[in-house]
Formats: C-alpha cells, sequence, structure tokens
C-alpha cells in the first residue's frame, strides 16, 4: 500500500507591520507547522503534509481547489496547537482584548474539519485542535481557566512552558483507558489557558484534570475517528521514561490504524 499521507493544518503568521486587512486569509502572508508535530507524526510510510488555508472566494485563489480536494486525497488530519480560539467562533465576545483569538483560522481550520470530518476521514486535534473540534461540533470554550474557573489548578506556565505537568484521571471504560490496558491516571503536560466548557454534538470526555475537573480529551462517538488531547504529544516524543507520564505512542497508533483503516477502505 502507498505511504498514508496526513495533512496538518497550519498556523497563521500574523505580519507585524500594519498591512492592508482585504478580510481574508490572503492578508496573513506565512502559513507554517511545528516541527516536533510533523516529527511525531512520521513514520515508517507515513508522510505528514501542511494544508495551506484557503477560502472559495480568494481573489488570488484558484476557485476550482477546495479543502474538500485535500480531504478526498489525503488519509487523516491533524489540527496543531496555536492561537486561541476566537469566542466570535461559537457565539460569543472576548471577555479581554487579550483573548480575541484567531477568527480567520477558525474558519479555515473548521471548514478543514468538516471536509475530513464528512469523507469520515480519521482527525486528532492537539490542545488548541482539541478545542477546535469542540466549537466545530457546537461547543463552547472557557476563555479563560484562571478568571472563569479560579479554583482550577494552573495550566500553563510560560516559564516552564512544555515542562510544565498535572495529573489526570481518564474515564474508566472509555476508549483512551482501553489504549492504556484500563489505566485511570497519567501525567501531561499543559499549556493552554483556555478549555471545552460545554461539550459539542456527538462527543464524551474521555480524560479531565487533577482535581479541577478541567477536560483534557474528548472523543467522537459517531462513526469514524475524532480524537482531540489538551496536552502536546509532540513535545514528548523521544522523551526519557518518566512514572506515571503518559506515553503518547498508542494514542498516534490508534489514529494512524484508522487512516490505514479508511484507506484500505477506499481502495
Amino acid at each position: 500500500m502507498a505511504p498514508l499521507l496526513i495533512g496538518i493544518s497550519a498556523r497563521i503568521y500574523y505580519p507585524q507591520a500594519p498591512v492592508a486587512d482585504t478580510g481574508g486569509v490572503f492578508t496573513r502572508t506565512l502559513h507554517y507547522l511545528e516541527q516536533s508535530v510533523a516529527h511525531w507524526i512520521l513514520k515508517p510510510r507515513v508522510l505528514a503534509l501542511m494544508i495551506p488555508a484557503i477560502e472559495r472566494e480568494g481573489l488570488l485563489l484558484p476557485r476550482e481547489v477546495s479543502i474538500a480536494d485535500y480531504a478526498e486525497q489525503l488519509d487523516g488530519l491533524v489540527l496543531q496547537g496555536g492561537n486561541d480560539v476566537s469566542p466570535q467562533s461559537y457565539g460569543e465576545h472576548p471577555m479581554h482584548a487579550d483573548w480575541g483569538g484567531d477568527r480567520i483560522r477558525d474558519r479555515y481550520e473548521i471548514e478543514l474539519f468538516r471536509a475530513f470530518f464528512a469523507a469520515r476521514k480519521p482527525v486528532i486535534g492537539i490542545c488548541r485542535g482539541c478545542q477546535l473540534i469542540n466549537v466545530a461540533l457546537g461547543g463552547t470554550l472557557y476563555q479563560d481557566i484562571p478568571t472563569q474557573l479560579p479554583e482550577a489548578l494552573g495550566h500553563r506556565d510560560l516559564m516552564r512552558y512544555d515542562q510544565q505537568f498535572h495529573d489526570i484521571e481518564i474515564v474508566p471504560g472509555s476508549r483512551l483507558s482501553q489504549l492504556y490496558g484500563g489505566a485511570t491516571q497519567g501525567e501531561v503536560n499543559s499549556i493552554h489557558h483556555q478549555a471545552v466548557k460545554d461539550l459539542g454534538e456527538g462527543l464524551v470526555v474521555e480524560a479531565r484534570g487533577v482535581p479541577d475537573g478541567v477536560v483534557e480529551a474528548v472523543r467522537w462517538q459517531g462513526p469514524g475517528y475524532v480524537f482531540g488531547m489538551q496536552w502536546h504529544p509532540e513535545f514528548m516524543a523521544g522523551a526519557a521514561p518518566h512514572p506515571g507520564r503518559l506515553d503518547d505512542e498508542p494514542i498516534l497508533h490508534e489514529f494512524l490504524s484508522a487512516a490505514a483503516e479508511r484507506k484500505g477502505q477506499r481502495h
């Protein structure tokens, strides 16, 4: 079988100098991905490709190409981390100017998610990607955990960044628990100040933070594969084993296996 082709959503760079805002993604001239995300995905017979943002009405782009074309040709999708999801994307206004998020990227990634979702291609979301899945399915977010959940533990420490860890409780009997031999506890990294609030349609919670109960993992219950996690597996890939720390290889293996199965169905 040909290699699996896994698409990764693009991060969008915002120019610091004033630019003409013509209302679309073409005002953001640089799309990029984190090397660690691509390296986490890359395996023998697995290729990672970044999917550029496309708007059907974009003035500078050929209209015959669409996000759906990528969903048809690729075998799975990774929604990587990055800027906040805009509260406007789930019907709210920012509670603070710093929490306005990235509405342009939201529009692109929601369309991307829906195209792969409709094609029954596996989707996995990392941090922002987990939140984006929830919003795309009609859910909402806490705009800022410390403000809206003042009793919650610290989920982000910019000084420690990827070395900030906390425990999670895995829902007993969930698919996530099954991947780890029935385990109900684990430790993960944590670099987020927003989190799932109201669940999107068809999603269930598979892990929560300890002791605050903040949602840490969600899964789609319908046909196909959709999984979102608040932690960053790419930052733990290749790290020395640590007692209790979640090894993310079972999650990646499940995602790639789902992609291979879907690819086999097509052929």
